[in-house]
């Protein structure tokens, strides 16, 4: 395994109260990138939180074909490492195809599995065989349970710096439902577990466009919901999506967190984590109780 993942991985699972994997959707521009990432960084250094960078070359699972998907792999991970450089920050970006995985791993230190993507075997071995650190999220159509397997897999092909994500389960048409109990059964995967508060309150398809064609909804709203649930139960990690104009954003601006909004909830969130006993689980006395 590589020795500066697994340093970085004992970091994010010794975090307290928890890490953070944040940045926007995808990469729009080199500029705005270094921009994002120099905010995010302010605010998270600031309250003493450990960050890693997130944002994605490629959108390769859209609705439409319409969609924006970003500047592409060579380009993408050449912006992804200069972020890295210039502002000293871990990387996670995700892939799609296994013929991926050896080159984001040269510059990504955590590899995102996505949703859609998280029981394809190959493209889990290709990326543990990186050496980096795994995210995997939990599909729409997954049971908490499934995610067990899917860590296994990345084990077994001889890397155990793996963590599991959680981002909402479908319920009917165009929607997701967060289910708080799946935030401590994936505790079974064996490994950090992260709560995704932004694409969690998408709601898949579900805006129609002008033109004809439709793109994800979502609840943006909710957000502070979502995270304060997440962080109550004691999540490892907090994965959430942020741009400093959400209105303009090429994909999923209805579910990124406004940049300007950013450390006011950071500051809640820390504060509830600091009461929350999320993490420790009850040794419930089931005896009858004796007045």
């Amino acid at each position: 395994m590589d020795s500066s993942a697994t340093s970085l991985f004992e970091q994010l699972k010794g975090a307290a109260p928890f890490f953070i994997l944040a940045g926007p959707n995808v990469i729009e521009s080199e500029e705005h990138v270094l921009k994002m990432a120099k905010h995010i960084k302010g605010i998270t250094s600031k309250l003493g939180l450990q960050l890693v960078f997130k944002c994605s070359f490629d959108k390769a699972n859209r609705t439409s074909s319409k969609s924006f998907r970003g500047p592409g792999l060579e380009e993408g991970l050449r912006i992804l490492e200069k972020v890295k450089l210039m502002y000293d920050l871990p990387i996670v970006t995700d892939v799609h195809e296994v013929s991926q995985c050896e080159a984001v791993g040269k510059v990504a230190d955590i590899i995102q599995i996505p949703a859609f993507l998280c029981r394809q075997t190959d493209l889990l071995v290709a990326a543990a065989k990186t050496g980096k650190i795994v995210n995997i999220k939990k599909g729409q159509f997954c049971a908490p349970s499934v995610m067990a397997n899917s860590a296994e897999k990345v084990r077994l092909a001889g890397n155990s710096n793996v963590m599991v994500c959680e981002r909402g389960t479908m319920f009917g048409y165009n929607d997701l439902i967060v289910d708080p109990r799946n935030l401590e059964w994936m505790r079974e995967a064996n490994c950090p577990v992260v709560a995704d508060i932004t694409h969690s309150l998408q709601q898949p398809a579900g805006k129609k466009l002008e033109g004809g064609g439709v793109a994800s909804g979502g609840l943006r709203e909710l957000i502070p919901c979502i995270a304060r649930t997440a962080v109550a139960v004691g999540v490892d990690g907090i994965f959430m999506e942020v741009h400093d104009n959400p209105l303009s954003a090429p994909v999923d601006g209805p579910t990124q967190w406004p940049l300007r909004h950013l450390e006011e909830l950071l500051v809640e969130l820390i504060a509830l984590a600091k009461v929350s006993k999320g993490k420790h689980s009850f040794n419930i006395d089931l005896t009858p109780f004796q007045d």
